[in-house]
């Protein structure tokens, strides 16, 4: 199975510019492990939210990237 990120803006919509990374991963902790390392980044680049796909499955969706 491949895990991806998808990345959304804060309204839930998709942001899908060519300046995102397009990472895929061989496992969920994989995929865990690298937004760990570049969330800020993503922030950076207008990504607020992230949704934690296994295929076309969601595994969860909406978490923030900001800190509470």
């Amino acid at each position: 199975m491949v895990w991806r990120w998808r990345y959304e803006n804060a309204n839930g919509g998709e942001v899908t510019e060519r300046v995102l990374p397009r990472e895929l991963f061989q496992s969920q902790a994989d995929a865990e492990s690298w937004l760990g390392e570049n969330w800020s980044e993503l922030l950076e680049l207008g990504v607020e939210r992230v949704t934690l796909l296994e295929e076309d499955r969601v595994e969860y969706a909406g978490m923030s990237l900001r800190p509470e």
